[in-house]
């Protein structure tokens, strides 16, 4: 199973300070206070913001209804005015999303899209059922606490002057080699979950990148080992690892990785500031990137974009 490799990106409008940016929860409730300190974060980056009606919403552990939250993804998407839409907070739901996403009106009206975490799988959905570049990094409460490399990552993203060199900050080559292919990726356990349903992800040709958080060591062996036994692996151009927060000992994934991907003639790199980290960079997924393990380096192509 799996869903059909998109072979033309298409790039979101570039933003400008003053544009509007739209704010949607697609998942979980989240921390009024959090969020507020995030809107303020993306009002001093120079942009305005715009909350649709039911933004503030709950429905026990999800942020509303399903048809709710998924429509202010359709209506943020098809509002002209809106050049931007960044979630407010992961935790879960977003999944439950998927049937209910109008995935032809966000083709014909492509902008640039962010999260991760839970987010993971409407980022990768919309990059395979669209070609939509979209992109993984922070949110919006999550810019409460932002480093500073964080938010520089986000600003050179929302702008489309992509940093085409990325070093791991603590570098751990699993498997050497160097590959090309389009970047895809997330969250872990998000991703895990879509296996052997109508919107599995192909990674196939594909560069991928992993990231978690809370998760025992063991959880991680099994996550993979699943996803392994399920064909999701078979392809795949090479994997990236990013930050592994609250996961046990990080040497204990890396071995687990290795082990799982010994069949595979790919290169793996770990130790990448993506994900739950303290610091999240945000990175495109869906344009095409060359990783080199010997020189510990993940590059992209920047947009061809006036």
């Amino acid at each position: 199973m799996g869903l059909k490799q998109t072979l033309n990106s298409i790039w979101p409008g570039r933003l400008a300070s003053g544009d509007t940016i739209g704010i949607v929860a697609p998942a979980s409730p989240f921390d009024i206070n959090e969020f507020k300190a995030g809107i303020s974060m993306l009002e001093m980056m120079g942009f305005r913001t715009y909350l649709p009606d039911g933004l503030f919403n709950k429905k026990g552990y999800l942020a509303g209804t399903n048809s709710h939250r998924a429509n202010m993804i359709n209506s943020l998407f098809a509002d002209k005015s809106i050049k931007a839409i960044i979630c407010a907070r992961g935790g879960f739901g977003s999944m439950k999303l998927l049937p209910l996403i109008d995935f032809k009106l966000i083709k014909d009206n492509p902008k640039f899209f962010c999260g991760f975490s839970d987010i993971s799988v409407l980022l990768c959905l919309l990059y395979q059922k669209t070609g939509l570049v979209s992109f993984h990094g922070p949110m919006v409460t999550s810019l409460a606490s932002a480093t500073e490399k964080t938010k520089r990552f986000l600003s050179l993203a929302l702008a489309l002057d992509i940093d085409v060199d990325l070093n791991p900050l603590n570098g751990i080559i699993i498997n050497s080699g160097f590959a090309t292919g389009p970047l895809m990726g997330g969250n872990l356990t998000s991703l895990c979950h879509l296996v052997g349903t109508l919107f599995e992800p192909c990674f196939k040709k594909h560069l991928l990148f992993l990231e978690d958080k809370g998760e025992p060591v063991y959880k991680i062996d099994r996550m993979l080992t699943h996803m392994k036994m399920a064909g999701c692996f078979d392809e795949l151009g090479g994997l990236i690892l990013g930050s592994f927060e609250e996961c046990g000992n990080i040497d204990d994934i890396f071995e687990i990785v290795e082990s799982i991907f010994r069949k595979y003639d790919i290169p793996i790199l770990g130790g990448f500031e993506i994900g739950h980290g303290i610091n999240n960079i945000t990175v495109p997924i869906g344009i095409e990137a060359r990783l080199e393990t010997d020189k510990q380096l993940l590059s992209f192509s920047k947009p061809d974009i006036s």
